[in-house]
């Protein structure tokens, strides 16, 4: 298949909630599954949504590793993956979601590779994850990975606030309550302004207003219907959602 065929292939996967086949999409190689991302966004752009921001991923060095890689890969945001901090989230439209604790950035200037990172924020926030690959079992080779957005499937931000020192804070998740994951900032390149400058580097420029999701903080959970998700990052509060029970 051509680079529209796969965008549109991953698209109606993702519409219709049906996984495809890990392994067997033909990409070789990451610069064409960056294409396949494009196209893949652009589709998402067609239909109204608008981009919001940028994410990164295997920002944990353990999980570059496991994956055979040396960088990171990146994906985007838009306004349709949104969820209010304390909202509802409806899942059942998802093929199999699994939920991790970010840091998120808020950018208050152009940020551009070489500068300064740490300049270019206004705020900073607890931030939670959705992602849902449209590969079946979350099995998929790295190029795929990519041309899927990176599984990028919703987000949540927390209250903003100042920057500080985020090198190496206590992250803890919760679902309905029950301690599930525990980790740090430091999971995050060791430190979470690596990320912010790993994202100028792959994206060349990012505008003011555009929201940066660091990587995770922790391993990801799955993520059923009916649960409420809490994440706690020492020093930036806390930030949550309801998934919608399943009709």
């Amino acid at each position: 298949m051509n680079t529209a065929e796969l965008a549109q292939t991953l698209d109606d996967a993702a519409l219709h909630a049906r996984p495809l086949p890990g392994g067997g999409s033909g990409l070789s190689d990451t610069d064409q599954a960056y294409a396949v991302q494009a196209a893949l966004v652009a589709r998402k752009l067609a239909r109204g949504e608008q981009i919001t921001g940028f994410k990164l991923g295997f920002t944990s060095l353990a999980k570059m590793r496991q994956m055979g890689v040396s960088d990171l890969i990146h994906g985007r945001l838009t306004d349709r993956m949104h969820i209010a901090d304390g909202g509802k989230f409806d899942v059942s439209g998802l093929i199999h979601p699994r939920v991790e604790p970010e840091v998120a950035f808020l950018l208050g200037d152009t940020l551009r590779a070489g500068g300064d990172p740490a300049a270019a924020v206004a705020a900073v926030a607890p931030a939670l994850e959705v992602i849902d690959s449209r590969y079946d079992g979350f099995r998929f080779s790295l190029p795929e990975v990519i041309a899927d957005n990176t599984s990028a499937a919703g987000y949540v931000v927390g209250a903003w606030s100042a920057m500080s020192d985020l090198g190496n804070l206590g992250v803890l998740l919760e679902l309905d309550g029950r301690l599930v994951q525990t980790g740090s900032t430091a999971a995050i390149l060791g430190h979470p302004l690596r990320a912010l400058a790993a994202a100028a580097r792959l994206a060349g420029e990012l505008a003011p207003g555009t929201v940066i999701l660091a990587g995770a903080a922790t391993a990801a959970v799955a993520l059923p219907p009916g649960t409420h998700v809490r994440a706690t990052v020492a020093g930036l509060g806390t930030v949550g959602f309801t998934t919608e029970e399943a009709a």
